[in-house]
């Protein structure tokens, strides 16, 4: 087969380490300052460790330290060498070819192998709650001709292929700790105490209250330049910000930080606040409609909860204008966003009453027409529980009767909404790298499951399951984001959400932090190269 070469080769360079400089909460507590640098990071509390059975931030930010990738992507979704120091990709798009580096090894001594990666991208595909969609449509063999070359082929051209070789999205496995042999992977003991080839291995893990690494021995990039890292496990806001504050925590991606809170800490001169280093995870909020559920199976009452949301006062009076209006499936910073494409529900309180009206929901003396239950998740508090109380008296203003109905925890709301045992809920999702991981999982109809973050609202449309197959083999940039723009506009016009913002995502870092991750996966990239000014 004749091939374009598009190769790109990876010089690794080691970070000595210099001499140390005082900080704040940069330093293990019972060392020495001279001999032991540690860097506090905040974060929620994982369910498990291992990136190749959960997705999201929570496990992915841990994940990317004790797991690496075949490769990385810059500020502008170019992949950058890991594990993979080279790659050839063939002129039809269906076969890569990468060439590994050949002195990576994992924690526990064992060198990284092709087949290592073979498996990994096997595990990926039979495990992973949202990659395994992907991988299933585009991936045909996955071979490894020698110990250092590693081959996939596609059924079809896929163009956000790199982005998925990433480490929260396809962490390389040691297989003879993870293999067949092991068990199921998702029961695998080591998910908990992971071994794997990142700039950082395992010490400990204290459930709801913090998790230990210190840095690998010889790993493949060289030196990370802190010696420990500790993720603190406090999960609310004031918790988080006031050991922001007292220097406790010194650097905190994916922040989930109340409103308050963000505009205290911008005020403080110890610390930075950035909305940067979010570009491929492209977070949206939304209410979502069960749409088996009566009334909200007539489009004309789902068009009327869209009239009665009131955005701009979500974005600049509750946000603070932290956050911005989210009219449709797309972040407005994502390649495929179109404008243009969108049906848009302006704020219309009349407009949405004569729509309740047509649907046959005419007022009781007491002015209501329907009563339904809106489940709030415990996540990003900003955009699901603020949210939720204000559209309790707001739809109340077009005879909606709200109940809200608060879970105790991720699993509490996770088991109902996969279930199915729901009216409407507050929801949150990513676009992820590539709509075809993060976008289309919630629109196929073969992706209708009892599981979260699917399509658990049941929508079905032929044409549009058809526009996502076609976009997800279409190598033409172009001739995608025209397909991409004629699915937005039918899914907005079908209005299985009503959209309301995108996420609230910030950084904090003690402003002696530099060369923090910043690319277009922000905090779920490795903390090697992070250093003190």
């Amino acid at each position: 087969m004749h091939s374009s070469r598009r190769r790109f080769i990876s010089q690794a360079a080691g970070l000595a380490a210099t001499a140390t400089l005082p900080g704040l909460g940069l330093y293990a507590q019972n060392a020495p300052r001279a001999a032991q640098r540690q860097l506090t990071i905040g974060c929620q509390n994982p369910r498990t460790l291992n990136p190749a059975v959960q997705s999201g931030n929570v496990t992915g930010m841990p994940g990317a330290q004790l797991f690496a990738g075949l490769v990385l992507m810059d500020g502008d979704f170019k992949p950058v060498p890991y594990l993979a120091k080279s790659w050839d990709v063939s002129d039809d798009g269906k076969r890569y070819r990468f060439s590994l580096v050949d002195n990576a090894g994992f924690h526990d001594g064992r060198p990284v192998t092709a087949n290592d990666v073979v498996f990994s991208l096997r595990a990926v595909k039979e495990n992973h709650p949202l990659m395994s969609v992907t991988y299933k449509a585009i991936l045909d063999t996955v071979t490894a001709p020698d110990r250092h070359t590693v081959e996939i082929r596609l059924k079809r051209p896929f163009t956000g292929l790199f982005s998925l070789l990433t480490p929260p999205l396809t962490p390389i496995l040691p297989e003879h700790i993870y293999g067949d042999h092991a068990g199921p992977l998702r029961q695998n003991p080591a998910n908990d105490k992971p071994i794997g080839s990142g700039p950082y291995q395992f010490i400990e893990w204290e459930r709801s209250h913090q998790l230990r690494m210190t840095r690998a021995k010889d790993f493949f990039r060289g030196t990370p330049y802190f010696e420990q890292l500790v993720f603190s496990l406090a999960e609310d806001s004031l918790s988080k910000s006031l050991m922001l504050e007292k220097g406790e925590i010194d650097y905190l991606p994916f922040s989930f930080l109340r409103v308050a809170d963000l505009v205290r800490l911008k005020s403080n001169e110890s610390l930075v606040v950035t909305p940067k280093g979010y570009e491929a995870i492209g977070p949206i909020n939304y209410v979502e409609f069960n749409l088996r559920a009566k009334p909200l199976d007539d489009i004309r009452v789902r068009q009327a909860i869209a009239h009665a949301i009131d955005k701009n006062f979500i974005t600049q009076r509750l946000h603070r204008g932290m956050s911005k209006p989210l009219d449709g499936p797309f972040h407005s910073k994502n390649a495929y966003f179109d404008e243009k494409s969108l049906v848009v529900y302006d704020y219309d309180l009349d407009k949405a009453k004569r729509l309740l009206d047509e649907a046959g929901l005419k007022p009781n003396a007491q002015g209501v027409r329907a009563s339904l239950t809106l489940d709030v998740p415990t996540f990003e508090p900003d955009s699901t529980v603020l949210v939720a109380d204000y559209l309790k008296p707001q739809l109340r203003k077009i005879g909606l009767d709200i109940v809200l109905r608060k879970s105790t925890d991720f699993a509490d709301w996770a088991r109902r909404i996969g279930a199915w045992e729901y009216q409407l809920t507050m929801n949150s999702t990513f676009n992820w790298s590539d709509p075809a991981v993060g976008v289309d999982r919630s629109f196929l109809s073969s992706n209708i499951q009892h599981q979260v973050w699917t399509n658990t609202e049941g929508y079905a449309n032929d044409k549009v399951d058809a526009w996502l197959a076609q976009a997800a083999s279409e190598a033409d940039f172009g001739a995608r984001k025209a397909i991409y723009s004629q699915f937005q506009r039918q899914v907005t016009s079908d209005l299985p959400f009503a959209w309301t913002n995108e996420g609230i995502y910030m950084t904090v870092y003690n402003k002696k932090l530099t060369h923090l991750p910043m690319g277009v996966f922000g905090g779920l990239s490795p903390y090697d190269q992070i250093r003190l000014a």
